[in-house]
């Protein structure tokens, strides 16, 4: 099933709600490697404070929902220029709005934009355990290029981190 959805950039007046679907991640499960909820004056420079060439935006999800069903990030991969055409990209939806085909259609939106910045390779870094991250990732054509073992600690129990990558064009 194909859902009807929008994207906005992200405005100052979405980050309460982003930071809701965000803080859900950190306090219930592994998708995070926070382990303390952030607060809105953190979730705003984490969003409101990157060069302009790294797009974030809202989804909106239906013909005329006013709630945001998640967002979706291009951020630095690292701060040294060489890293300059590599982003990392992240989906959240809010727990509501997964298993629907939303975040396969956030991801084709981002690569869109990712490549309209310029962007030549996309890396996504995820949870071992989050299995629907992993799957949604290698649908679109990302491959597995790293995995660190018991990188981070979390609910008492060492996790593993898998990095995936797509060279948008060669």
């Amino acid at each position: 099933m194909t859902m009807t959805i929008q994207f906005e950039p992200i405005q100052e007046q979405h980050v309460p709600e982003v930071l809701a679907i965000y803080n859900y991640y950190v306090l219930n499960t592994t998708v995070s490697f926070h382990t303390e909820p952030l607060s809105l004056e953190q979730m705003r420079a984490q969003l409101m404070n990157v060069p302009a060439h790294y797009k974030s935006y809202i989804i909106r999800s239906g013909e005329a929902s006013a709630d945001i069903a998640g967002y979706i990030l291009v951020t630095p991969h690292k701060n040294k220029q060489a890293y300059d055409t590599t982003a990392e990209v992240t989906v959240y939806l809010h727990p509501d709005q997964t298993g629907q085909g939303l975040g396969s259609q956030a991801l084709c939106f981002l690569e869109e934009a990712a490549a309209e910045s310029g962007f030549h390779v996309l890396v996504a870094t995820v949870c071992t355990e989050n299995i629907n991250s992993i799957r949604l990732f290698e649908r679109h054509g990302y491959e597995k290029c790293a995995h660190f073992r018991q990188i981070g600690r979390k609910f008492d129990r060492w996790l593993d981190i898998a990095s995936y990558q797509k060279i948008m064009k060669e």
